[in-house]
């Protein structure tokens, strides 16, 4: 039984020290979140297209799906100010609405002619497709 009693008694150190773990873990999953491959950013340089109505928003996310450039889509079908192929340039963390946000510092950067999207995300301004041609 003491041998049983010390076992324990080592264990309880060891899980104090899966708890300091535990707490590096959730350190390096927030770094994770923001990651996923990216380092965290401050400002993403963002292009979309906005569309009131969600069956819009659908056809132009598949236009671009088909092989189309982000910009002529946006062009096409964007119904906001940005109709420089859906450009909003250099947008800092907290200058965007929530869901936006969050989905554009979650993309990869990629290019207007092999773009990765972001599936519709919808806020008050609509429905939008979003992607991000650069992270600083």
């Amino acid at each position: 039984m003491g041998k049983k009693q010390s076992g324990s008694a080592e264990k309880k150190p060891t899980e104090k020290k899966g708890g300091n773990t535990k707490n590096a873990d959730k350190g390096d999953q927030s770094e994770g979140k923001g990651k996923g491959g990216l380092k965290a950013a401050t400002a993403v340089n963002v292009r979309h297209i906005l569309c009131e109505k969600h069956s819009k928003a659908t056809e132009a996310l598949q236009k671009i799906q088909e092989g189309q450039r982000f910009d002529k889509v946006a062009q096409e079908y964007s119904e906001d100010k940005a109709k420089a192929g859906g450009s909003l340039g250099w947008m800092v963390r907290g200058s965007m609405v929530g869901a936006f946000q969050d989905a554009a510092f979650a993309l990869t950067p990629s290019t207007v002619d092999k773009p990765i999207l972001s599936p519709l995300v919808k806020t008050n301004f609509g429905y939008h497709v979003i992607m991000v041609e650069g992270r600083r």
